[in-house]
Parts: C-alpha cells; structure tokens; sequence
C-alpha cells in the first residue's frame, strides 16, 4: 500500500466507537459547533495527511472539525491566525517542530510568539529522521562517514528540504556534534531533494518517511536515524547518539489552541486525542507507513519537549547566523 493510505488507515483508527470516553461537563456543553481545524500548509504534504484523516474520525466524539489548509511562510500563516483566534476550544492548530521553530527562532520579524500565545492541547505523533548517502559514497556507517566528510576538501554536497527546515538543522546540528564541514544545498521540498541525492547530485540528506522506501529498495544507503532510539521500521540503523553520544532530533506534531482557552475545554479535548491513540493497531499502521508513531506526554512533558527544542535550535541557529526574512 502507498504510505499515505498507510499513514490514512492508522489515522482513521483513532476513533472507535467503543474507545473514546466522553467526559460530562458542569458548563455548557462543549462543543456544541463545528471544530475549525487549522493546518498550516497547502493540501497534500506531511500535515494534511495527518489532520483530515484526524478530523474526520474525531467528528463521532466532538462533532464535526472543518480542516482549513492556510499555506504560507513556512507555517507561520496559518499558524498566525490561529493564535489569534477566539481562545474558545473552535479554533485548534495542528502544529509542530516547524511552526514552533521556525516563527520563533529564524525570522527576523516574527508574526507570533509560539510560545506565549498558543496552548498545547496535545501530543499527536513522533517521528525521527534517517541520515542516508548515495551509493557512491565510500561509507557504509556513519562513523566511516565522519571521517569521509573530515578528509574531503571542498565539502561533500548535501540536500534539505528547505533552508529553515529541521532536515536542514538536523545536518548542521550534526556537522558541529562530530566536527565535520558540509555544503548545503537547499531544494523545495522533499521530493527535489530526493531526486537530487538518487541522481548523484549531492552526496548525503536528512528524510522522513517519504525516504524509507529508497533505503529499503537500496537506492541509496542509509546509515543511522535521529532519534533516541532506533526506528522500528529500519532497527538496523543505529541512532546517532549511539555512535556520537548527545545528539537526538525528534519530528513531532501536536494540537494547540489559543492562549486562554478554559481549562476545561483542553482537558476534554486531551482526553479524547490520548485515548484514540492508544486504540489497537495504531501505531503498527503508523510505522508500517514510515510516518512515525502516537506520542504519548503529559501536558508538562510536551510543554518541556517543546522549550527544549526551541532551546536547543536556538543555540544552533545563531551559532550559524542562520534568519529568514
């Protein structure tokens, strides 16, 4: 099956009839109108994939979400208007590393403050990235790719998705943790910058999910994921922190809402989202579709993973002198 079906099949599962509770309220109940759902990038990406299959399973228990894809800056459009919508529990964001980093930390006039002005609602799903090279390069780990990338004078070439992108930081992040000089080469999206790694046209690239299938075919090598543990879909692949203690990137998305949306209103809607994944065979779809798995945090933890990160890429991205206009 295609890994969006796959990724659509796991989505749908998180909302079973007889699984998700429903919680009684002394207020009004809530909701009472259709769920305005924001996802803050054209139609058809990573995002989309994720919040219609969500919100078209969740309309048994909280009525109908109306997805409304608003592109635009990296996320920080759409993520923009949702910060300034009535904090009433309408108005949500399907959010993430993206939208929580990029806003933040590299655009010189930010439109928002991530930060302080949305709510996470909750954790959805994590995801790490796989770090592979072409066939012609002579490395078959990563320690033998260190050293390649130590010895080659000018730079070995690698591709991101885009200047900004957490493919992008995640290589330069690498590049200081090991002492290592590569040239990035940006491309619009992950499709060009697959195309340009299976072409020979650079020699190395961070990917998600969409580059699983390349690995496995042994179109390109893979050498070693992001994450703090290995990836189920490819457990042969060492984490990088494995080999190079400290270093850990996590994908995750989430659901936030506007600042000062009642308490009460988070809690049900936290309630509804972490029982639908914990539903059977969730997390096999997700992985069987490179697409991840359920994130499951409290809301203190999600809080500290997000700070964290903004943290963390803070340091990096002035380290770089890397901001976008």
């Amino acid at each position: 099956m295609r890994r969006r079906d796959l990724l659509a099949q796991g989505l749908a599962a998180l909302a079973a009839p007889a699984l998700l509770p429903r919680l009684a309220f002394g207020q009004a109940k809530y909701p009472d109108r259709p769920i305005r759902l924001i996802v803050p990038f054209p139609p058809g990406g990573a995002y989309d994939t994720i919040g219609r299959p969500w919100a078209d399973r969740i309309k048994n228990y909280l009525g109908t979400v109306v997805v409304e894809n608003i592109g635009g800056a990296g996320g920080g459009v759409g993520a923009a208007q949702a910060s300034r919508s009535r904090p009433d529990g309408y108005t949500l964001l399907l959010g993430g590393a993206t939208t929580h980093i990029t806003e933040a930390l590299l655009k010189t006039k930010p439109t928002f403050d991530p930060l302080k002005d949305l709510t996470p609602v909750s954790s959805l799903i994590s995801n790490q990235l796989m770090l592979a090279v072409h066939p012609s390069v002579p490395a078959d780990n990563l320690r033998e790719f260190v050293e390649l990338a130590r010895r080659t004078k000018p730079p070995l070439f690698y591709a991101s998705i885009g200047n900004g992108s957490q493919h992008h930081l995640a290589m330069e992040m690498l590049k200081q943790h090991v002492g290592i000089d590569l040239q990035h080469v940006p491309y619009r999206g992950g499709g060009p910058a697959g195309i340009a790694l299976l072409a020979g046209e650079t020699s190395a690239m961070f990917g998600s999910g969409s580059l699983l299938p390349t690995i496995k075919s042994g179109k390109v090598r893979g050498l070693a994921v992001t994450g703090a543990k290995r990836f189920a879909p490819m457990p042969e692949l060492p984490a990088i922190g494995e080999v190079y203690p400290g270093y850990e990137v996590l994908i995750w998305h989430g659901l936030f809402a506007p600042t000062g949306t009642p308490q009460p209103i988070l809690d049900r809607l936290r309630t509804e989202v972490q029982a639908a994944l914990q539903q059977p065979n969730v997390r096999e779809r997700l992985i069987a579709s490179g697409s991840g798995e359920p994130y499951f945090t409290t809301p203190e933890e999600f809080q500290a993973r997000i700070r964290g990160d903004n943290e963390k890429y803070g340091k990096l991205i002035k380290a770089i002198g890397l901001r976008i206009e």
